[in-house]
């Protein structure tokens, strides 16, 4: 090995240590490299509504519905074209382009079986985040009357068999869908010695309920609140 070959050695040592020491190792625990498109895909995550869990209420669903859907598919299996409802879903839509109708009725099955366990439980937060003023004083005069005479509902569903839309509505921003719910449930009220005054706790009932939801379209408020009950046979 002659002198040249050595003193190559040696630079080539001294560069690799220099090297070494500058940038360093990767020893597995560095922290990752800064994602650009983390907070965009944060507020994404903010911006886009989720479907409502308990204690929340029917909000709009995530995405538009899509342009290329040819306008006699549009409420298929919700509306039959050219039928008051689907007009209704039309005026709603050309108003707030992200209403789903489908989202909107998974949503309202939710808060249905929250909002009669909210009343007969009492449950007066519950209830404000759901119904409008009007509707949520007619709820607490009931609740207020059995504090009133001791006594308690026990409600239990067993099944919510059907939840279709019977009508839509838009007018000077103001959606409203009417959903007619068909469900059973079992439900006794009881006074304080535990007698019962109302109801059978070993009876399953037929339940068909009317409700009317609504929003203002022009809010950024997502939140439908229902507005009207009634019942049907």
């Amino acid at each position: 090995m002659d002198i040249y070959t050595i003193i190559f050695l040696a630079l080539a040592v001294f560069i690799f240590l220099r090297l070494r020491s500058v940038l360093g190792q990767r020893t597995g625990s560095e922290r990752p490299p800064y994602d650009r498109a983390a907070p965009n895909v944060v507020q994404r995550t903010q911006d886009n509504n989720v479907v409502p869990m308990p204690g929340a209420v029917i909000d709009q669903a995530p995405l538009a519905p899509s342009a290329d859907v040819a306008p006699s598919d549009r409420w298929k299996g919700i509306a039959e074209p050219g039928t008051p409802l689907a007009a209704g879903l039309d005026a709603i839509a050309a108003q707030d382009s992200s209403f789903d109708p489908r989202h909107f009725l998974s949503g309202a099955r939710g808060a249905y079986e929250m909002i009669v366990l909210a009343f007969a439980n009492g449950d007066r937060r519950a209830l404000k985040d759901l119904l409008s003023s009007e509707v949520y004083e007619s709820f607490e005069a009931v609740i207020k009357d059995r504090e009133k005479h001791e006594q308690k509902t026990e409600t239990r569903f067993v099944s919510i068999d059907k939840a279709e839309l019977v009508g839509a509505e838009a007018r000077d921003r103001a959606a409203q869908l009417t959903v007619r719910f068909v469900s059973q449930m079992i439900s006794v009220t009881r006074d304080r010695t535990g007698a019962i005054v109302d109801g059978n706790p070993d009876k399953v009932a037929d339940i068909t309920d009317v409700w009317t939801f609504a929003r203002d379209t022009s809010s950024r408020d997502p939140n439908w609140k229902l507005v009207g009950t009634g019942s049907a046979a």
